[in-house]
């Protein structure tokens, strides 16, 4: 019988700590804004990373409980495994946080976030645009500052949907479902290990619903499941899709994302300080809170009173269409129980949330309901602030504008979680191991205006580099997207995307006000600039068009024409299936970040503000974060600080002025190069876009500013 030595078993013993920690990790998505973990995570199974879409947690099934220990043994994966866990529970662990020294209470009373998408990661599909990215930084930022919040949202099993261009370059949508048992979620059970169940009436029906866990760092999120073998398919299928089917099916989701919401962190013991409500779609929570005061003896106004102290609003949505108007009679039918419940009638139920109480034609609003309901509302840019005055100053007497109870906070974006490791390794080479740090901390970032400290080569080098990432990834996409849908021109031969041309990237969703085709509406005009041969120019977009949206699908068909177009062919690239991993890729490999809304309609937009520390530069209307953003200096602005009413005339002037921009400029200014072919004035624009803009539009601001501004009013 073989023995075993004592150096032996203790590195057995080690691999298996270290196993451990892994198996902990793996469900803890704060390994994706973690590019060590993510590295750790290739390193043992690369083909399992690369396929999943980048999940942790098919890389650990993959692998064997041997052949982990076994991966472990090597002094190289090992101390990487050793150093990712040091950092993880070390995260986890410390005491000296900006939530520890603001607001320590809420460990007892977190704060609860309830939206009806959350976008973390490429491999968790949970989410269908900007609103579900912005929640996702929210919770991340609220992990890195350590202010206790928990996430609520639905579990969509069809998730973000998948897209493919069909050869006339037409949208086309699938769904494969998902399968949570493949996922970095866990379901929530009791003390007995069974799953905890709750129920929700909706027309004459007891829902039953349970939850899964993601664990976001230091916090949690909640995603509630109708998936249950008691339940009608029709209900099982409530939380099947993102913003899914009729309108009935949309209040459905409503009072599962607040009611249910509600009674499921009753149910697992949790009393928020606050809950605060992501857009209107979970306004249906006030409702819920309301009948509880009511149930404890209050009257209406008093129920009412009680409930503003603990909830606040954010409205994003600039146009009046957009906000969720439910009619009569679909209220009477899924809400009936709910006068009876808040011990009022019909008409009194539907004043709620009425923009107009005693007319019987007027429907349902949740934004009035929240914003009725709350003690706090704010916009998320200063301009929305502004547009969203205007718009509701109906509901407080017809006020002045400025005197309407809704501020603002402007959006911001987890900077960690839209990193690559080249940008990371680059950040902490060049400012230390605790930059992290001094994110939100302007002075800190002053040191990078300084070429002494930060010279153009160093910053140049990284622009390169984060290019040709960037093209590498996208050349192998455009290969496999063009051997699918076929015919026409083909790559073959040619060597798509080049690291020397000026890159103008544009992704986002396909929503018509965005206006992604603005840049080709002269298209012989476009044409001169894409073929100067002396400063060559290319573009690459992406995006994808609400299922619904037939005018955002044309969109992206026009500009896959254009794309086969001889003369922009091999210079104008879409790429299909947007995600966040594409976002990533093209955040940071584009020279210049393009965005063309039909102003004020931007709410706040937030993917110009992911380029700022990849050193790529904005060029963008006067809208949302950028018209806060822009100090002349620091990008580029498309027009000035006004916009027409007339929709036509606004489009003229705003595509005159881009092309403009871009041929007096944006164009001139990069090819401007010295001795040495560097673009210094274009280098000493990034230097000020680093300064003014990362320690500005960034999660970690915002997060404080709500703990500060919202979540601690009236303590």
């Amino acid at each position: 019988m073989a023995v075993t030595s004592h150096a032996s078993l203790a590195m057995h013993e080690e691999a298996t700590r270290l196993a451990d920690g892994i198996r902990r990790l793996v469900y803890n998505i704060w390994w994706t804004w973690n590019p060590r973990a993510q590295q750790l995570f290739k390193t043992l199974s690369e083909e399992a990373w690369v396929k999943s879409n980048h999940s942790a947690v098919a890389v650990l099934q993959a692998l064997t409980h041997d052949e982990l220990i076994a991966n472990l043994y090597s002094k190289r994966v090992g101390a990487m495994a050793a150093e990712v866990i040091e950092e993880f529970e070390s995260y986890l662990a410390d005491k000296n946080t900006w939530g520890a020294a603001h607001c320590p209470h809420f460990r007892q009373h977190p704060v609860a976030y309830f939206s009806a998408e959350f976008g973390f990661h490429e491999s968790l599909p949970v989410y269908s645009g900007g609103l579900g990215i912005l929640s996702g930084d929210h919770l991340k930022s609220s992990s890195d500052l350590d202010v206790p919040m928990i996430g609520i949202t639905l579990f969509y099993r069809g998730g973000y949907f998948q897209q493919r261009l069909n050869a006339d370059g037409w949208q086309e949508e699938n769904y494969p479902p998902m399968d949570p048992r493949k996922l970095p979620v866990e379901l929530v059970t009791d003390a007995q290990g069974e799953p905890i169940v709750c129920k929700l009436k909706i027309a004459h029906t007891d829902v039953a619903f349970h939850a899964w866990r993601l664990n976001v760092g230091r916090n949690v999120l909640y995603l509630l499941d109708t998936n249950r073998p008691e339940n009608e398919l029709h209900h099982r299928e409530i939380t099947a899709r993102v913003y899914g089917g009729d309108q009935t099916t949309r209040v459905s989701q409503e009072l599962m994302l607040g009611v249910g919401g509600v009674r499921f962190l009753r149910a697992i013991g949790v009393d928020p300080s606050v809950f605060h409500l992501n857009e209107g779609h979970s306004a249906f929570l006030l409702l819920e809170l309301i009948r509880e005061q009511i149930a404890q003896g209050k009257s209406l106004a008093d129920a009412q009173a009680a409930v503003r102290k603990k909830a606040v609003f954010t409205t994003h949505t600039p146009v009046p269409a957009g906000h969720d108007r439910f009619s009569r009679d679909l209220m009477d039918h899924l809400l009936h129980c709910w006068p009876e419940a808040l011990k009022m009638n019909t008409e009194q139920f539907m004043d709620l949330g009425r923009e107009q109480p005693g007319n019987p034609a007027d429907p349902f609003t949740m934004t009035v309901l929240a914003l009725q309901n709350t003690r706090a509302a704010n916009a998320v840019s200063e301009l929305n602030g502004e547009v969203s005055r205007e718009m509701w100053r109906h509901l407080y007497n017809n006020v002045e504008a400025e005197k309407v109870p809704i501020g603002h906070i402007t959006n911001g974006v987890h900077i960690l979680g839209w990193m690559n490791r080249v940008t990371y390794s680059f950040w902490e080479y060049n400012l230390g191991v605790e930059w992290l740090k001094h994110i939100m901390q302007p002075d800190f970032w002053e040191k990078v205006a300084d070429p002494r400290f930060l010279s153009d080569e160093v910053i140049w080098s990284l622009r390169y580099r984060l290019k040709r990432q960037m093209i590498e990834a996208m050349r192998e996409r455009l290969e496999f997207q063009q051997a699918r849908i076929g015919g026409g021109m083909a790559y073959s031969g040619q060597l798509p995307m080049h690291p020397d041309s000026l890159t103008i990237g544009f992704a986002r969703r396909f929503a018509t006000y965005k206006r992604a085709a603005l840049l080709f509406s002269d298209i012989d005009r476009a044409a001169r600039l894409f073929n100067d041969p002396q400063r060559p120019l290319q573009m690459v977009i992406s995006g994808k068009a609400h299922p619904r949206d037939d005018g955002g699908k044309g969109l992206i068909q026009q500009i896959y024409r254009i794309s086969r177009d001889p003369r922009f062919f091999g210079k104008v690239f879409f790429i299909e299936n947007y995600d966040i991993q594409v976002a990533r890729y093209l955040v940071s490999g584009c020279d210049v970040w393009l965005n063309t809304p039909r102003r004020p309609l931007e709410a706040s937009g937030t993917s110009g503000q992911k380029t700022t520390v990849h050193g790529c530069l904005n060029l963008s209307i006067l809208d949302g974060w950028w018209r806060e953003g822009y100090d002349g200096t620091n990008g580029f602005a498309i027009g000035e600080d006004t916009n027409s009413n007339n929709v036509a005339e606004q489009d003229k002037i705003d595509t005159e002025n881009l092309y403009a921009m871009l041929e007096n400029d944006v164009i001139p200014e990069y090819f401007d190069r010295d001795a040495m072919d560097l673009p210094r004035k274009w280098i000493q624009r990034i230097r000020r876009a680093m300064v003014t803009l990362i320690p500005q539009f960034n999660t970690d601001r915002m997060v404080a500013d709500y703990a500060t501004k919202y979540y601690l009013e009236h303590e």
